[in-house]
């Protein structure tokens, strides 16, 4: 929500234009100025006919300039267009002027600090603001000699448009503030790339930070929110005359895009009743937007957020590409091209690539598109768009193919690349059969038969799921005897922890890699319970976030998971110590909370299914090699389907401080469950305390309820951990405090989405509602007066709800 909420200030200057402009004897509340009149900008007002939208001067928070600029009249804290932004007034005396057929804004000492630029004769002319928020220099015959849709600073409303115009030459796009509180032009800019295919990119001043694929079937490649969505209806014109996109609000809705300072597009939608923005979609925020992330004949995978290269290519460098250094590009491995038996493979469902203008060449005809491109020794690959004449046409690619992201299907197309031919000829590869056919015959049955033995491939079906009954997947099944071999069995020496479902070892293969294993609790049925449901859930999720899976192991009463070795054991195993605290530096801490919001978006949003852990806590985030965090134990998971939100347990299953009200209370929970449960982390890892268990000298309240009050007192930097002293920026740490408060709100529709708290989390200007009570904030020993429960009190049954403590390692 960028400037809205951090203009704080603006709402009360606003309000006061608006007193000043309706009931001051000495200010006037019109939409229009004649020719020839003068207004004093810095007390009188512009108001459109409906009263919807303001013009007038207005001064930042911290800022001694003044701008003149449109906002709503109704809705506080929305600057939407800014006449005077790169020359802005000292003072607020300024008087605006209507001469010449223009506007002029000028200041008392007669300097011109803006003006519009119409050739048009002035005479019969007056200059409107319209209730579309649109500054309008027009003729008595409606037509337009000047508007500031033309013009547009960092907001997109409807009916403006991006993109360029033949008639009046002009190619109109987003540019940034470049602060919160500076409305001059900041480093961002979003438009549309006229050379090559049409296809919407942000800039950061010369270098592409992020851009769609080309306009394809109603909507940009790969780019879902700027298509028709249920809120917005939108429109891109394609012709020799213009090239442009533009929307329309469905009904009466309040809906604009904003770029905000950081770079980030923010489509939000006004709630008339909770009266604050809503945040609906936001675009260049996940990883696999950043431009050219992979390099050049890579791709990212948006589900897994890792880099792959397309097929017949390897990484240039190898160790680069295993560092998460991507950038180095992927390589032929096969240099040989325009042979015999080059094809095309058809990749499904992506974001095409980068369609500048010296990378492709369009032509009318898609029916020998194959036939042109494999002629063309320089041809990389083809596809498919639509004419600005109507009907499609063949697209081919030359010189790189970068910046391609796997996307859903229905917002995905299809990429035909051109494969190496083989590099072996067709005579010799059979020769080659025949001569070693027994050799590999018998070597084959060594292998499956060596195979089966150490590796069986088990089903296992879905136990208590409502979305996926009798769902089944397939792991690797362990020899029991390899891993007691490589825990060196079971030894006290090798154990790491210990949770609900049992004591947790590491060990080592024979082949060298590092493992943990999870060995199921004699006679626990919970934990059996539990082992079904991670090996089905963990087996489906592969996101860098999360831990994974090797395989398991049953052996008569023996149950055992094996894991990925995390050697920096648990995040609770640093943060809760009074000497290993001090090692999580701000920083890293900060890398911590978004990886875990990355791995919960995961599983909320990209993953196949909803999936709701559960069981959420710094005991369950695992830290690798790197401390980069990893979020463990699906035990307790659930899967949602598609269109369901909210469900009821009867088995109430968690660790205390963790879960939220309505889930122990009455057994509900949804991904707001979820939600809560980062909160309270995000709180510990900033305050370096536990939520259970937190005393305080001066109340009974837990770390939550410590942490709300300190908010509401002003005082929310006292939360923070001693040990890390000046590491942080104050606006840093408050974000994350304010982040969390919002997390562990009483009510769970007041809650965040994840998606939510990873954006409010990476924009340092977006707008942050004001948190309200915790749920479970009150302490040990409280007043029978608070109307929750302690926290700390026995399990307790409540409306037929059973609840089971999970204490963790």
């Amino acid at each position: 929500m960028g400037k809205l909420i951090s203009r704080c200030n603006l709402c009360a200057f606003l309000f006061l234009c608006a007193i000043i402009a309706l009931f001051s004897k000495n200010s006037s509340a019109t939409d229009s100025i004649k020719a020839g009149e003068f207004i004093n900008a810095s007390t009188q007002i512009l108001v459109s006919a409906k009263q919807k939208f303001v013009l007038g001067m207005f001064n930042p928070k911290d800022s001694k300039f003044h701008y003149l600029g449109i906002w709503y009249n109704n809705i506080p804290q929305t600057i939407v267009w800014v006449a005077n932004r790169d020359k802005p007034l000292v003072n607020s005396s300024a008087g605006l002027t209507f001469n010449g057929g223009n506007l002029i804004l000028q200041s008392e000492r007669d300097e011109i600090l803006w003006s519009t630029t119409s050739s048009e004769p002035a005479e019969n002319q007056i200059a409107q603001l319209q209730d579309n928020g649109n500054l309008v220099i027009r003729s008595w015959s409606e037509n337009y000699v000047w508007q500031s849709f033309d013009y547009p600073t960092d907001t997109l409303l409807p009916g403006m448009k991006l993109g360029w115009d033949s008639k009046t030459g002009l190619n109109r796009t987003l540019k940034s503030w470049r602060n919160q509180n500076d409305p001059s032009s900041g480093e961002f800019s979003f438009g549309i790339q006229l050379d090559g295919l049409p296809q919407l990119v942000l800039h950061k001043g010369q270098v592409i930070k992020y851009r769609t694929g080309p306009w394809f079937n109603g909507r940009f490649s790969g780019s879902d929110p700027l298509g028709d969505t249920a809120v917005y209806s939108t429109k891109f014109a394609y012709s020799a005359g213009e090239v442009a996109y533009s929307y329309e609000a469905i009904s009466s809705l309040d809906i604009i895009f904003q770029l905000n300072s950081t770079g980030i597009l923010l489509i939000l939608h006004w709630d008339d009743g909770k009266k604050y923005w809503h945040l609906k979609y936001t675009l260049a925020n996940d990883p696999c937007d950043q431009y050219g992330l992979c390099g050049n004949f890579g791709y990212c995978d948006s589900l897994t957020v890792n880099c792959n290269c397309l097929d017949g290519f390897q990484p240039k460098s190898r160790d680069d590409w295993e560092k998460f250094r991507w950038s180095d590009w992927c390589v032929r491995k096969d240099n040989r091209t325009c042979k015999n038996g080059e094809r095309f493979k058809r990749i499904s469902n992506v974001k095409l690539p980068d369609s500048s203008g010296y990378l492709v060449n369009v032509t009318t005809s898609i029916d020998d598109c194959e036939t042109v491109c494999l002629n063309n020794c320089s041809c990389l690959a083809y596809g498919t768009m639509e004419l600005s004449t109507g009907g499609y046409g063949c697209v081919t690619w030359f010189q790189k193919l970068i910046d391609i992201t796997t996307v859903p299907a229905w917002n995905g197309q299809n990429l035909y690349l051109r494969v190496a031919a083989d590099s072996v000829d067709s005579w010799k590869l059979i020769v080659g059969v025949t001569v070693s056919v027994a050799s590999l015959i018998g070597f084959l049955v060594i292998v499956v038969c060596f195979n089966r033995w150490r590796r069986r491939k088990v089903k296992i079906t879905t136990y208590e799921f409502q979305a996926q009954e009798n769902d089944e997947v397939e792991m690797p099944l362990f020899d029991f005897t390899e891993i007691e071999v490589a825990t060196n069995n079971f030894s006290f020496h090798n154990k790491i922890g210990e949770g609900g479902f049992g004591p947790v070892y590491k060990g080592k293969l024979s082949n060298g890699k590092k493992i943990a294993v999870k060995k199921l609790a004699e006679g626990s049925n919970q934990g059996q319970r539990e082992f079904k449901n991670e090996v089905l859930l963990i087996s489906k999720l592969q996101h860098r976030n999360l831990v994974k899976l090797l395989g398991f192991c049953i052996k008569k009463e023996e149950t055992l998971l094996v894991y990925e070795y995390m050697p920096n054991k648990s995040l609770d195993y640093f943060l809760f110590d009074d000497k290993k605290r001090s090692l999580l530096k701000w920083k890293k801490r900060l890398d911590i909370i978004i990886g875990i919001a990355r791995g919960l978006l995961y599983l909320h949003r990209d993953s196949r299914l909803v999936i709701i852990h559960r069981d959420l806590k710094v005991s369950n985030i695992l830290l690798d090699n790197k401390m980069n965090p990893k979020i463990s134990d699906f035990g307790m998971a659930r899967m949602f389907a598609e269109d369901q939100t909210i469900t009821k347990t009867k088995r109430v299953v968690g660790t205390y401080g963790y879960m939220p009200p309505e889930y122990v209370m009455d057994g509900y929970f949804s991904t707001k469950s979820d939600i809560y449960s980062f909160g309270v982390i995000l709180l510990e890892i900033v305050s370096g305390k536990k939520n259970k268990g937190f005393f305080h000298l001066e109340h009974h309240l837990n770390l939550l309820g410590h942490a709300w009050t300190l908010w509401e007192e002003g005082n929310a930097l006292e939360l923070m951990d001693e040990t890390l002293k000046d590491e942080f920026q104050n606006c840093e740490a408050l974000r994350c405090i304010q982040v969390g408060l919002l997390c562990v709100q009483e009510n769970p529709d007041e809650r965040p989405t994840m998606w939510s708290v990873l954006l409010m989390l990476e924009s340092e200007s977006m707008l942050l509602p004001h948190p309200q009570q915790p749920g479970f904030y009150t302490g040990r020993n409280v007043s029978k007066t608070h109307k929750l429960r302690p926290i700390d009190q026995t399990p307790m049954i409540s409306n037929n709800v059973t609840i089971t403590l999970l204490e963790g390692r």
